[in-house]
């Protein structure tokens, strides 16, 4: 979800960070465009084993929050250490608004610094340096592909993998580094607390999964464990490991840790079982060059409902994740596809504290009924299920190889960008074969419904700026589908669908999308964001007005808390 160097220009709602350093009161006016939200989540079902170990998982993300707090920056815990000891109004404030961005630099403000040049004897970057902490400091990223080039193919493999960073030797030449010896000393901790977390559930296939990662932890062979979450069938649903690369903002190769501790919410999880009996129907249907298609999707893939009890790491940090599609193994999604987990409880503080209020100004009165949860809900299951279809393997020059690696760093924009668009593509089609009647319903009421939802969602997620990939992924898909028709600007900041256009336009831009991944055609995606990787005057008359809305929420998590204090 992060940065790419493209034209920026987007004044988010509250105080933009300059090169001065925040003052109290700028802080605290930063800080308030993340709504404050308690997260609860009901535990009361869980068994005695199982209430033992969603504990011990709750204390293992805690380590999660300082393995990525080290992978963000090389000076970051040690910037952390050094704002704990201020005990100043300022300190409290600039650690508060540390600890919601993860470091120094404000996600919401394209990532510049809200602090002072130094803090001690810490010097700070006014931006975020996009190898983060996975390559060393000051290297450039023509000599870093020039070495990887030139490597062995497996040596290659394992420099570009998700689990390692590259060092320097001590003769400045570089090498590769396994996760598992990196943070040996974390991770063995980690993989302890798995250890006992497995032996306290009386569930089966989450003690097979804790048990794996806590090996795959001191391997650094990832497979196996990945395998077993996506077997994963617990009252307890846990997500913790090294997943997105969006923290590689230099090649998006490298994965940073994070960790989700949820309880499974059942009876919506029953309500979703039906979407996974359509994935190859989908898939044969996307608009897409047949030789592009899938012939076998994973049809196993398994989708969740879960209500979050804990986040950690790359799992709280800035705006909060509303659902999550995983493993990235291209090994495992070829297999099986991919795991979706929906966070139902943040979904609903989103909606209630960001869209609602947002889609009161960015729509016409008579427009703002047809904003619903349910479409809400419904179009981000649909995002998460279309990570899992289209291209997932290419051939480049005889070669053969992945999007990710085709696109680099347009990868993550270009992919965010397409879950979306085919996402919303997939509900159309499914209402149209009468597929959603129980869900969304049908009829052209229902498909404004869901039309009108995304346009207004659309704005919420340029809220946040345009240094997140799902944002500049929006970007291109509201100045496109307004250039086509299928959204329409009144040139007062509101907006409305034409359902007579809107149709087609999802139709081709999901076909672009879609060939891009394809064919790996890196400068064509580098053509299309720039192109519509911009903030334009009436979008922007749009998000002038949301300067009173928060961007997102800050979750409190009270029922982590009150698991934890019969541990304390």
């Amino acid at each position: 979800m992060k940065h790419i160097l493209l034209p920026l220009v987007l004044a988010v709602a509250g105080t933009a960070v300059s090169a001065a350093p925040a003052n109290v009161a700028e802080l605290n006016k930063m800080a308030k465009r993340y709504a404050p939200v308690e997260l609860k989540a009901d535990t009361s079902a869980l068994s005695a084993g199982d209430r033992k170990a969603i504990v011990k998982l709750i204390e293992a993300a805690k380590i999660i929050d300082v393995l990525q707090l080290r992978q963000r920056w090389s000076s970051n815990e040690a910037l952390w250490a050094a704002l704990q000891k201020d005990k100043s109004t300022l300190g409290k404030a600039r650690l508060d608004y540390f600890w919601l961005n993860k470091g120094p630099w404000s996600i919401l403000d394209e990532h510049n610094s809200f602090l002072p040049a130094q803090v001690g004897a810490i010097q700070i970057p006014l931006k975020k340096p996009e190898a983060g902490n996975f390559y060393p400091a000051g290297a450039s990223k023509q000599a870093l592909e020039s070495w990887m080039n030139a490597l062995p193919a497996a040596d290659k493999e394992q420099a570009q993998w998700f689990f390692t960073t590259v060092r320097s030797d001590a003769d400045g030449k570089f090498k590769t580094v396994k996760y598992s010896d990196e943070y040996k000393p974390e991770l063995t901790r980690l993989a302890a607390l798995l250890k006992e977390a497995a032996a306290a559930t009386d569930n089966a296939s989450l003690k097979k999964f804790l048990d794996l990662r806590a090996d795959a932890f001191l391997s650094n062979d990832y497979l196996a464990s990945d395998f077993a979450w996506m077997d994963l069938d617990a009252p307890v649903d846990v997500t913790i490991g090294p997943y997105e690369t969006y923290n590689d903002e230099l090649f998006g190769y490298k994965a940073a840790f994070e960790a989700y501790v949820n309880v499974r919410d059942q009876k919506e999880t029953q309500k979703l079982d039906f979407f996974a009996k359509h994935m190859q129907e989908l898939e044969d249907n996307l608009p897409l060059d047949p030789q592009y298609r899938n012939p076998k999707v994973g049809a196993l893939a398994p989708m969740v409902v879960v209500n979050q009890v804990y986040g950690a790491g790359d799992g709280n940090m800035g705006v909060q994740t509303a659902a999550y599609n995983l493993p990235n193994d291209e090994r495992i999604i070829s297999q099986r596809g991919s795991k979706r987990v929906m966070l139902k409880n943040i979904q609903e503080s989103k909606f209630k504290s960001t869209l609602t209020p947002i889609s009161k100004l960015v729509l016409k009165p008579a427009d703002q009924k047809d904003v619903d949860f349910d479409s809400f809900f419904t179009h981000i299951l649909a995002h998460e299920i279309t990570h899992g279809l289209g291209p997932h393997q290419t051939r480049v020059d005889g070669k053969e190889s992945t999007p990710r690696q085709d696109l680099k760093e347009a990868y993550s924009t270009i992919e965010e960008a397409k879950a979306d668009i085919t996402g919303l593509f997939a509900l159309s089609y499914m209402m149209d074969k009468g597929q959603l009647a129980g869900t969304l319903g049908q009829g052209e009421a229902a498909e404004r419904k869901l039309y009108t939802t995304f346009l207004a969602s659309g704005f919420r997620t340029l809220h946040f700026g345009l240094t997140d990939s799902h944002a500049r992924g929006m970007a291109i898909q509201m100045n496109y589908l307004l250039d086509k028709g299928g959204f329409i600007s009144h040139g007062d900041g509101t907006f409305a669908v034409d359902l007579k256009k809107i149709k087609q336009a999802v139709i081709d831009l999901d076909r672009e999308f879609l060939t891009i991944e394809a064919t790996g055609d890196y400068a064509r995606a580098k053509e299309m964001m720039v192109k519509y990787v911009v903030i334009r005057p009436d979008v922007q008359k749009a998000l002038d007005k949301m300067k009173v809305v928060p961007n997102d929420i800050r979750p409190a998590f009270v029922t982590a808390k009150a698991l934890l204090a019969p541990a304390r």
